[in-house]
């Protein structure tokens, strides 16, 4: 695997390596689960969440995490400590799932947040045929990963959106994506796709501004008659879809996704106010 770790400090196993000691990355298992978790102020945003998906994701493939909660945030916190409290995504993953001397990485990764005037113009997005083995399990996936950001930059695009062999839309590549027709939100099943931290609380903030949200599957010819779309994720909260391939959209305008956006923007800002996991920045 890739060596993927920046700053000066990454862990393994309860311990601080210094990043250019790449030797834990050449023995990552290429089917290791992972979870990336954003850090701001010193706050694991949602890290409850993204713990039990992790959890989640072994428990899918037939094994379990032997590290416990408690552990992996002490490492975590750690780790941002040692790093000096960057604002920055940490992936957290899990590798040699069937050993009993499971390997737990956590590293500092590139991150890309997009700039404000993005969020004001939209973004161009691609439809990709393909669909995950297990959706809902968050699994290092290279070669898919290769082939699609091959595709993305070739075609000059930000996203690519996931069609199914039966011609539905399910997720983004690295995102969920979410459509809007007359008053109501519309996503793929949850059995579809993989149940992103950032899907799970942009349904909740829905809930709570009284925004209707309905899952079902969403053929690609459908797309004309939508109003506008967007995705979510942890690097990019909610981001309007100007277009999916040659469909334009005028959703940065669109008033159900700008008060989506808003809500999702005071629920992060009232989660950090009230973590009890902040590093000591």
């Amino acid at each position: 695997m890739k060596q993927e770790a920046i700053l000066e400090y990454y862990m393994v196993n309860g311990r601080l390596y210094p990043t250019a000691d790449v030797r834990f990355f050449d023995e990552i298992d290429p089917k290791s689960i992972y979870e990336v978790i954003r850090i701001i102020d010193g706050v694991p945003l949602y890290l409850e969440a993204h713990l039990e998906r992790m959890r989640k994701s072994a428990h899918i493939l037939g094994f379990q995490i032997h590290k416990s909660d408690q552990e992996i945030v002490s490492e975590l916190v750690q780790l941002v400590e040692a790093n000096g409290c960057p604002n920055l995504n940490v992936k957290l993953l899990c590798s040699h799932l069937q050993s009993s001397s499971q390997t737990f990485l956590l590293c500092f990764i590139e991150s890309h947040y997009p700039e404000r005037e993005v969020y004001g113009r939209g973004i161009d997005t691609i439809l990709f045929h393909s669909e995950r083995e297990n959706p809902n399990a968050k699994v290092v996936n290279v070669g898919l990963r290769e082939r699609i950001q091959e595709e993305i930059k070739k075609k000059g695009a930000f996203e690519a959106i996931l069609v199914n062999d039966e011609g539905y839309i399910t997720e983004g590549s690295r995102s969920n994506i979410f459509f809007v027709r007359g008053d109501m939100v519309y996503t793929a099943p949850a059995g579809e796709v993989l149940l992103g931290v950032t899907r799970t609380r942009i349904m909740e903030v829905c809930k709570a501004l009284g925004i209707g949200v309905i899952e079902q599957p969403i053929p690609v010819k459908d797309l004309a008659g939508m109003e506008g779309a967007f995705m979510t994720g942890t690097s990019v909260n909610v981001l309007p879809i100007a277009s999916i391939d040659q469909q334009k959209f005028d959703s940065v305008n669109h008033p159900i996704i700008e008060k989506i956006a808003r809500g999702y923007e005071n629920d992060m800002e009232a989660y950090r106010a009230s973590s009890k996991v902040r590093a000591k920045c």
